[in-house]
């Protein structure tokens, strides 16, 4: 038989990339998704329109409800665990919903993982932000862009966690749950500690997937805000280099299980939030694009770059597509597809 994977939040921007990966090597798939995101319809059937109707099964729910997911994952090999609040923001509004979805969500897939009796492998999608602000660490800045001055190739995992934000609680909450999950149950568990992660199928917002939201407004015309000087560095990685890694885990799961990564662009794939990626847009666009200029908000990391050498060393992971080639390609898909925004 070949293996199965539920996907929850499978129709959501990773997840149905994901999908479309493994439908295409012909692995059976299951989605599990509530489709409130904005865009999750569109990539629903963008998957049917390209696989057909019947090429998965849809489980139209929730993972805040412990019986739909645990019924959904009773025969799941693997479960890519994608489901999530995504917004910092949001969390701070709304930080009940932001731990039930989160925290919750992951404790139960996690229970449900363990109540079906076949040891699924469990991928679980982490942030960065369980490293917190890191004032401590020391930041030099020069014309374009910050810089560390004790890490020139990224933070480690060896970072001490200092989860800042209902969302960085919620999310770590779920992080430390997998690894304990593989120490106490032997469930085999991977964290991937994500940075910015963009690419096709991507309906981003202001304040979660930053480079499709600009690449988006610049397209429609609506509105950008830079808050702070702009110079805001972040390690930022194509979703198939993502994808990648999932897969690199799997194939190394007797090396990956329990263990946790950070999954980025790493130092050869950095850009700052504007003072760099202004002058590409403009370029791909052959205008200028303005844009209003607000105050700091607050626990915006001046900085932020993966070390990628654990996920390089262990897995044979790195990643493949550019910054540059990866804008493009994602400012290629956006233009062609301007109906769907």
């Amino acid at each position: 038989m070949p293996k199965l994977t539920l996907i929850t939040g499978g129709a959501g921007f990773i997840g149905s990339n994901y999908a479309a990966r493994l439908l295409e090597r012909g692995e059976k798939i299951v989605i599990f998704d509530n489709l409130s995101r904005h865009g999750a319809q569109d990539n629903l059937e963008w998957l049917h329109h390209r696989f057909g109707d019947n090429a998965f099964e849809l489980i139209r729910g929730d993972v805040r409800d412990i019986n739909q997911i645990r019924a959904a994952a009773q025969d799941a090999d693997v479960i890519a665990h994608l489901a999530a609040q995504v917004a910092v923001t949001t969390s701070v509004t709304k930080p009940r919903e932001d731990f039930e979805i989160n925290a919750l969500g992951t404790f139960n897939v996690l229970e449900a993982a363990r109540a079906s009796g076949k040891n699924p492998v469990v991928l679980y999608t982490s942030t960065n932000k369980v490293y917190g602000g890191m004032e401590d660490v020391r930041v030099e800045e020069d014309t374009a862009r910050y810089r560390y001055v004790d890490f020139p190739l990224g933070v480690s995992e060896a970072q001490p966690l200092d989860f800042h934000s209902p969302y960085g609680c919620s999310k770590g909450a779920g992080d430390q749950y997998c690894r304990d999950y593989y120490r106490i149950y032997g469930l085999p568990t991977v964290v991937f500690r994500q940075s910015c992660i963009y690419g096709e199928r991507q309906f981003g917002i202001e304040d979660q997937g930053w480079v499709a939201w600009f690449i988006i407004a610049a397209l429609t015309g609506r509105k950008i805000t830079i808050y702070g000087d702009g110079k805001q560095v972040r390690d930022i990685l194509f979703v198939d280099d993502l994808l990648d890694a999932y897969d690199a885990a799997l194939k190394n799961i007797a090396v990956s299980a329990g263990q946790v990564y950070n999954i980025g662009g790493g130092p050869e794939n950095v850009m700052s939030v504007w003072a760099d990626f202004g002058p590409l847009l403009e370029k791909l666009f052959g205008r200028a694009i303005p844009v209003k200029r607000g105050d700091w908000r607050p626990g915006d990391q001046r900085i932020y770059v993966s070390d990628i050498r654990k996920a390089e060393q262990e897995l044979g992971w790195k990643p493949r597509i550019s910054v540059e080639m990866g804008i493009r390609r994602l400012f290629e898909w956006a233009k062609v597809n301007q109906s769907l925004f």
